[in-house]
């Protein structure tokens, strides 16, 4: 990366330890967009300086549903003249992908999203790609973020977006497809156009995958455990129907859509890491627990 050889760089840093990516994608089954084309404060939405008593009832109704507040805007901060947008994405329990979409031009406006939460949505909305560029928050997103956004954006101009933060900044370039709860990281320009060229096809891979956001970390690990092993596959082609505990972690049961195995079991262990300075921002080292697949077996083959 440019810049001073003595500048910490989280990213860097995180490769450098060989930090694993599956099972790093934080929960999520819904997501609030606002567009703010304009530099992002710190802390995202809360810093927009919005009327008091709006900002609390967005909140209060974001929180109430457990949704993501993300502040976005276009790559390299151009958007087309007129009011600015915002959506409320859903993945429900049944994997559906649901969206709605309003605008804004006054705050008063974003009392849609708060309406928007309480609906269902539709479907039939081609997916949203977010790139984490939000480099008031960490370095790394912004320097890593943003090429990867102009990448993607160039290619695919309708459906990338940069975001504020998305987790995991020491992953960037982190790309999250959404409502379908998928999260990537470890990115670069050519590697994000050949990973989002995949995904669009139907296809999610292992080798950039941190995980899905409707599952918890260990069946994101055996998720991709079997993609690793099995190939790309469609992103509801596993469904995970068991998880128990083990000495030192868990074993999760695994159905497979054909051609994958019907039925697969994979070992995933956890541990507790030693500490390290995780963010750009972060100087004080902190430790995380990481998780890895360690058996993966078939128990029964593909369905005929």
């Amino acid at each position: 990366m440019a810049g001073d050889p003595t500048r910490f760089f989280c990213a860097e840093a995180a490769r450098a330890r060989g930090d694993g990516l599956a099972g790093t994608a934080p929960h999520g089954r819904v997501w609030v967009l606002i567009e703010h084309p304009g530099g992002w404060p710190l802390n995202g939405f809360e810093g927009l300086g919005l009327e008091p008593a709006l900002a609390a009832r967005v909140f209060a109704a974001a929180r109430s549903r457990r949704a993501r507040l993300l502040l976005v805007r276009r790559p390299g901060r151009r958007r087309a003249a007129g009011p600015r947008r915002w959506a409320v994405l859903h993945h429900d329990a049944r994997g559906q992908h649901r969206q709605t979409w309003g605008t804004w031009e006054a705050e008063a406006d974003l009392g849609g999203v708060v309406d928007a939460l309480r609906g269902p949505g539709t479907a039939g909305h081609p997916p949203v790609v977010l790139v984490c560029a939000h480099g008031t928050h960490d370095a790394c997103c912004a320097v890593r973020g943003r090429p990867v956004a102009a990448a993607l954006g160039a290619r695919h101009p309708d459906l990338v977006w940069e975001c504020t933060h998305v987790g995991g900044d020491r992953f960037a370039a982190n790309v999250a497809v959404l409502p379908d709860g998928v999260y990537y990281g470890n990115l670069d320009a050519p590697s994000a156009l050949r990973t989002l060229t995949e995904h669009l096809a139907g296809r999610v891979g292992a080798a950039h995958l941190r995980g899905y956001t409707d599952l918890p970390p260990p069946a994101q690990v055996a998720v991709a455990a079997l993609l690793a092993r099995h190939g790309p596959a469609a992103r509801h082609a596993y469904a995970v129907v068991g998880t128990e505990p083990t000495d030192g972690g868990w074993r999760v049961r695994v159905a497979g859509a054909p051609p994958q195995p019907a039925l697969s079991e994979v070992d995933v262990r956890a541990h507790r890491t030693a500490p390290h300075r995780l963010t750009c921002r972060g100087e004080a080292p902190s430790t995380f627990l990481a998780h890895e697949a360690v058996t993966v077996r078939t128990l029964r083959g593909p369905s005929r």
